[in-house]
Parts: structure tokens; C-alpha cells; sequence
């Protein structure tokens, strides 16, 4: 009986790698999951979780961690073989790799917006990325706001609302009610690692680092709550987020989206434009939205840590580029060329 049991567990097991391997080679495989079955383990998944005012998801890889450290010395004071243990500890990491990709990665593998929309990229065009500059920058200049502290239940019901509304086209699940990001037991950690959210992909949590200042808050929450909803490509879920934000009624909400927006027009701005015109550019943004920016640069830079930070990014680079995000960290900034290409198909 009981290698029976061993038998149909490990076949379980090489039957869901199977899976995943042929999503990440099928596309339309994983867009299958993506709408068909991701929307039921999501809310599953955050229903269990969601009772609880803290991530599980830190708890669960600290504790993951603790095991696969102690599983050895527990083991050999019984007796029992190295090879016995490795195994053992294959076996559980082969099963985290399961419940990673079944519980969200497989996300990585579908279908892109483009292909979703039917709707092919621009190809860039140095007026048309100026008239977005000359745009972009009224706007953001038109609803600076010095105070955007907005209430957890008004974030909430505008996110959840925008998401809750757009059509089916775009392949994003639906909220639901008990789908609120959480913010993280670690913070310090995160922050000295420069990460402002995240998405726990065991237990269908949306996180967010609790050091988040009122500014910057709206975009990100609407950013992760757009990967708990099946994104996955990081330049869709800031467009997400950008829409989310700009689209309220809420003027302090409409000036996060447009702030949050801004370190990837810069990087896109400094990089595509000549010196001269990059400069002139930086001229028209209003001086206390300047000022606003470097603060939180600032704010940022006296938590961060250089050396662990940079580890974070090697590691989270080659993982991006591992998941078929070929452009890595830089995929962030890849959301103006969603917005160019994109523009007109607000709902």
C-alpha cells in the first residue's frame, strides 16, 4: 500500500511538470489556464488566505526554508541516508515548483496584451513619442497634488471597480470582495532590497511594502492587484496600474497614476531623445513635482542596501528572463510602448 501511494504521488508529480513544460511551449495552453482555471485556484487560493491580516506567503517560504535546513539533521540522527534525504528534499522542492507555476506562474507563458487584443506594436516614431511627452506632462503637471492620502475602502472600491469592468478581451480574472493586498511582515527587508510589492504566487496574495509613501501607494497597489488578476509581464501590470489610477474620478488618485508613470518616462525619455531635447523636456515637468520625485528618491535611497540590493537584482533579472521576459528588470519601463501602442482602447 504504501508504494502505491509513493508511486501515484510521484506520478501526480511528473504529470504537472509535464503540464508546465508544455505550457511554457504552448501558448495557448497556458492562455487556457490562464482564463479557464487560474480565475477558480485565485479565488480559492486568496479565500483561504484572505482571513488573515498578514501574508502567508512570508510565512510559508520562511518556514519552507527552516524545513529544508533542519529536514537533514532530523533525518541523519535517525539514521537515515543522505540519498534518502536528498531525495526526500528533491521531492519537495519539485512540488514547490508545482504549486508555483499551478498557483500563478503558468501566467508567464500566455499570451502577451498584444496577441490578446489583436492589436500589434508601433514601431517608434520620434513625433509620436514627443506628442506623448507633451501630453503626459500636462497632465501630470494639471493634477499635481501635495496630499494624496487616500482610505484603504476608497483605494479599494476604485481599484477593484476599474479592474472589475473591463471586458473580457483583455483575459483578466475578476476581483473579488475579499481580495485586498496585504502589507509585509518584512518590510525593512524589502525596502533595503528596493522592492515595493509583490505577488505571492502559493497563496494568491498581492503584497506591499508597508514603507510606501502616500504617493506611491495607489500605483503600486493597483499593480499588484493587476498580477493577482493573472498578469504577469511587468510592463502590462504598470499599464494596468496607470489606467486604474488615471482613469478615477479622484484627482489625488489621477496625480499617483501619473507620478507613478514618471520613472519610466524618464528612463525612456533620457534614452530616446537627444541631450538637448531630454533636458528641455525636464524643464516643462513642474518644479514641485520635481522636488516631489527627488524626495522620494531620496526617501528610498536611506533604506536601501547596495550590496543585498544588487543580489536581488541579479537573481530577479535571470528569473524574469527564465519566464519568457526576455528584457528582464527593464520589461518595467517596456509600458510606454503599451501605452503608445495602445492608445484609443480605454473602455
Amino acid at each position: 500500500m504504501k508504494n502505491k501511494v509513493v508511486i501515484i504521488r510521484w506520478a501526480c508529480l511528473v504529470g504537472c511538470i509535464t503540464f508546465i513544460i508544455a505550457c511554457r511551449y504552448m501558448p495557448a495552453l497556458a492562455e487556457w489556464y490562464a482564463r479557464e482555471v487560474y480565475p477558480f485556484l485565485s479565488s480559492v487560493l486568496s479565500a483561504i488566505s484572505s482571513p488573515f491580516p498578514f501574508p502567508l506567503e512570508e510565512i510559508l517560504v520562511v518556514s519552507l526554508i527552516l524545513w529544508l535546513v533542519l529536514y537533514p539533521i532530523r533525518k541523519r540522527k535517525k539514521g537515515i541516508s543522505w540519498r534518502k534525504i536528498l531525495l526526500g528534499e528533491v521531492e519537495i522542492l519539485a512540488w514547490v515548483y508545482v504549486w508555483f507555476y499551478m498557483g500563478w506562474g503558468l501566467n508567464y507563458f500566455r499570451y502577451n496584451i498584444y496577441t490578446r487584443m489583436q492589436t500589434p506594436p508601433v514601431a517608434y516614431e520620434e513625433q509620436r513619442f514627443k506628442d506623448f511627452l507633451k501630453e503626459y506632462t500636462e497632465q501630470l503637471n494639471a493634477t499635481y497634488q501635495l496630499h494624496t492620502e487616500i482610505d484603504a475602502d476608497t483605494l479599494k472600491k476604485h481599484i477593484s471597480g476599474f479592474y472589475a469592468h473591463l471586458p473580457a478581451m483583455y483575459g483578466l480574472t475578476k476581483p473579488k470582495a475579499w481580495q485586498v493586498p496585504k502589507e509585509f511582515i518584512l518590510t525593512p527587508l524589502y525596502s533595503k532590497v528596493g522592492v515595493l510589492g509583490s505577488m505571492g504566487p502559493f497563496l494568491a496574495e498581492a503584497q506591499l511594502n508597508a514603507d510606501l509613501p502616500a504617493v506611491q501607494y495607489p500605483f503600486t497597489y493597483a499593480h499588484e492587484f493587476s498580477h493577482l488578476l493573472g498578469v504577469s509581464n511587468e510592463a502590462e501590470a504598470n499599464y494596468w496600474a496607470y489606467r486604474a489610477c488615471t482613469e478615477s474620478r479622484i484627482e489625488a488618485l489621477q496625480y499617483c497614476g501619473h507620478f507613478g508613470l514618471l520613472p519610466y518616462v524618464i528612463a525612456n525619455a533620457s534614452h530616446l531623445l537627444p541631450k538637448e531635447d531630454y533636458q528641455a523636456w525636464l524643464q516643462t515637468i513642474r518644479p514641485e513635482v520635481k522636488e516631489q520625485f527627488n524626495a522620494k528618491n531620496r526617501y528610498w535611497k536611506e533604506r536601501y542596501s547596495p550590496l543585498v540590493g544588487q543580489a536581488q537584482d541579479f537573481v530577479y533579472n535571470l528569473f524574469l528572463k527564465g519566464n519568457q521576459i526576455p528584457s528582464g528588470k527593464k520589461n518595467y519601463a517596456e509600458v510606454i510602448g503599451l501605452l503608445l501602442s495602445l492608445q484609443g482602447e480605454k473602455d
